[in-house]
C-alpha cells in the first residue's frame, strides 16, 4: 500500500506565533484554502480513494477543499490528530491542537465518517502529549488498521508533528523538527 501523509494547509493559528497558538479551533487561512485546492493538482483523487483525517478544523477543511465536489471516502481518526514533536516530558498541549468534538464535526462536516472502536479518551484528548511508549503502541495499531483497509493507496491528512512522529516508526531513522513538512507538504511510503 502506498501511504501518503499530507500536512494541512496554512492555519489561522500560524499567523502571529507564538500568541496565535492560543487560538482554539483554528481553520484555514485564505492561503491555506488555496493550498488545499492545489492538492487536487498534485494528488488527483478518484471516487475510489480514501482519506484518513485528523479531527481538527484545519485538517477537515484541507480534506474538504482538496476533494472539491468529488465524493470519496473520508474517515476521521484521532490517531492522525496533533502530536507534539519532539515530546518533552511535562509539556502541555496547546489550545490550537484540541480536537473538535464529534457533535461539532457532524454539524460542520456532514458526510465524513468516524473510525470505529476507538476508546473515547482518544476522541477527547487525542495523542498530542501521550507518553512515547503509549504513542508507539497506538501508532503501530494505526498502521495495522490502515493496512487492514486493503487499499492500493491511502491518504492521511494530519499535522507536522504527527507526521514527523510516525516517520521514524515507518522508516526506522531518527528525525528532528527540521524534518517537518511544509504546509500541504507530503511524505509518501510503501508499507
Amino acid at each position: 500500500m502506498q501511504l501518503t501523509f499530507i500536512r494541512h494547509g496554512q492555519g489561522e493559528h500560524t499567523l502571529n506565533m507564538p500568541d496565535s497558538l492560543q487560538t482554539r479551533d483554528p481553520g484555514l487561512t485564505d492561503l491555506g484554502r488555496r493550498q488545499a485546492i492545489r492538492l487536487g493538482e498534485l494528488f488527483p483523487l478518484s471516487s475510489e480513494d480514501v482519506m484518513i483525517i485528523s479531527p481538527t478544523r484545519r485538517t477537515l477543511e484541507t480534506a474538504l477543499f482538496w476533494r472539491g465536489e468529488l465524493a470519496c471516502r473520508q474517515i476521521i481518526h484521532p490517531y492522525a490528530g496533533p502530536r507534539v514533536f519532539p515530546l518533552i516530558a511535562g509539556k502541555f498541549g496547546l489550545p490550537c491542537d484540541q480536537l473538535l468534538p464529534k457533535h461539532q464535526i457532524l454539524k460542520d462536516f456532514p458526510g465524513f465518517e468516524f473510525a470505529q472502536n476507538i476508546p473515547d479518551t482518544y476522541w477527547q484528548k487525542g495523542i498530542n502529549i501521550l507518553p512515547e511508549d503509549n504513542f508507539i503502541k497506538l501508532a503501530r495499531e494505526f498502521i495495522d488498521w490502515c493496512k487492514q483497509l486493503n487499499l492500493k493507496k491511502l491518504y492521511i491528512v494530519s499535522h507536522d508533528g504527527t507526521i514527523t512522529s510516525y516517520r521514524p516508526l515507518i522508516e526506522g531513522t531518527p528525525l528532528s523538527r527540521d524534518d517537518f513538512p511544509l504546509e500541504t507538504g507530503a511524505f509518501q511510503v510503501t508499507i
